[in-house]
């Protein structure tokens, strides 16, 4: 039965971080046919993360409140709907609307799918389980470059989308008669539906649609211009007031109680740093190859193997370690380790030579990740109660969503307007202060607390004690 939840969340998981990773090789080739020019190619891009950022802190709350597996069905229906109407979507703005939805359908599915598996496994078990996940879904997220390549290069960009209907039939199927642990309802046990916290989740939505919104628009009309100004003023004022009723409401989406818990806290720091590095890295890596080396959509995506192997291989193995030893030294080591493979990028220069400037650099910053990833989740995610589990997992992915989000919206202003080989350099220098810092971070702040313990600091932080974090 374990296998089988493993097996949902890992697909559950896997058509979310494939299609956010598939699209960006494919953006001339649908834009070639629908127009629209960079103006979609932005919003086909942005119009997904907007929903997904927005939403994913409603969809954990809803997920411990409504029970994991209803709140994932929901998403992988949504989200296969959503993908058959991009595949035929006849304009741009049909499209860019369909692309909204599946952001809202992938913020269902990624949170109740890593409490699937923090509600059915526990201690060492759970840290593999973990780095399994890990391994799989990363490995969606960094090959998809290469499937979309293929697919824009041999067949049709709609494939990109049609392409997620096989995880979603194969996911709803393995959900049938799933015989579910005690602990999965345990949403239920923590309050019923009529708990949700409605307008928690209106001012988490607005906050973060007005300020997302902002950063994207940003580098095309100006910080000057009003379309830009308002809703990041208004987004902010959103977010100040949601932060003010998540500490006064009975039942907050969002209970700030759990940052006061060492490793939930520290952990979600670190992770700004880190998946800020990755999604600027990750973009301007893929944007390189193609615009300044020129290499084709195929070619460049097959750039991103040498990852996706390195972290399928090594992932798992990395979060049983983690389990069985803490996590402070993985998320440590794992960061800086990342940090130094952009650095060996930093070489690059005429004549250009993928095998000697990129490859070396890309298999240490391999490494790095994979090292990191899997205890970075199991940190976070065991600092707090099973039945807090999914909106554990919704901050945390809302948090490295943003922080990749702004990230990418400021790489204009980091490049200089330019992309070549000088300004590719500067970027991952400041990819790998990026990781670095997450390093640095995690050194000084997480700590190896004893799995046992725990659930006992949650409730202690819940009850207004302190949490002190000296276990060592």
């Amino acid at each position: 039965m374990q296998r089988r939840v493993l097996w949902v969340a890992v697909l559950a998981s896997f058509v979310a971080f494939l299609d956010g990773a598939i699209v960006n090789v494919a953006l001339p080739a649908l834009t070639r046919e629908l127009g629209g020019g960079l103006t979609t190619q932005q919003w086909v891009v942005d119009a997904y993360l907007l929903a997904l950022g927005s939403l994913i802190l409603i969809a954990g709350s809803l997920s411990d409140t409504l029970g994991r597996v209803r709140v994932l069905r929901a998403g992988l229906l949504i989200f296969g709907v959503a993908s058959l109407a991009c595949a035929v979507a006849p304009t741009a703005l049909v499209l860019i609307l369909a692309r909204c939805v599946q952001g809202a359908g992938a913020a269902l599915l990624v949170p109740s799918s890593l409490a699937l598996i923090t509600s059915t496994f526990s201690g060492t078990a759970q840290g593999k389980a973990i780095g399994s996940w890990t391994a799989w879904t990363g490995t969606a997220f960094l090959a998809g470059p290469l499937l979309g390549g293929l697919l824009v290069d041999f067949a049709s960009w709609r494939f990109i989308f049609a392409v997620n209907v096989l995880p979603i039939a194969a996911t709803l199927v393995l959900l049938r008669g799933l015989a579910l642990p005690s602990a999965d309802d345990a949403g239920a046990a923590a309050g019923s539906p009529g708990r949700v916290d409605v307008p928690g989740a209106l001012l988490a939505s607005a906050g973060l649609a007005g300020t997302v919104f902002a950063l994207i628009e940003q580098d095309r009309l100006g910080w000057g211009s009003p379309a830009v100004v308002v809703p990041f003023v208004l987004g902010l004022a959103a977010l100040a007031v949601f932060l003010w009723w998540e500490g006064r409401t009975r039942a907050p989406m969002m209970p700030l109680g759990l940052f006061r818990i060492r490793n939930f806290g520290i952990g979600n720091v670190a992770t700004t740093f880190i998946y800020a590095g990755a999604s600027l890295g990750g973009l301007m890596m893929v944007l390189f190859l193609q615009e300044v080396a020129g290499f084709p959509a195929a070619l460049a995506g097959l750039a991103s193997m040498p990852t996706a192997v390195v972290m399928l291989l090594l992932a798992g193995r990395f979060g049983t370690l983690a389990g069985k030893y803490g996590p402070r030294l993985f998320m440590t080591a794992g960061p800086i380790l990342a940090g130094a493979g952009y650095l060996l990028m930093a070489t690059t220069s005429r004549p250009f030579n993928f095998w000697l400037h990129i490859l070396p650099g890309l298999l240490v910053f391999s490494v790095g990740m994979s090292v990191t990833v899997a205890p970075l989740t199991s940190a976070i995610l065991g600092a707090v109660r099973p039945a807090q589990s999914g909106i554990g997992s919704a901050i945390n992915n809302a948090v490295s969503r943003v922080a990749g989000l702004v990230a990418v919206a400021l790489a204009g202003a980091m490049l200089g307007g330019v992309l070549d080989f000088g300004s590719f350099r500067r970027i991952v220098a400041i990819t790998a202060g990026m990781f670095i810092a997450g390093g640095v971070v995690s050194a000084f702040g997480i700590t190896n607390r004893a799995a046992a313990e725990v659930p006992a600091a949650a409730v202690a932080v819940e009850e207004g004690k302190p949490d002190t974090g000296d276990t060592p």
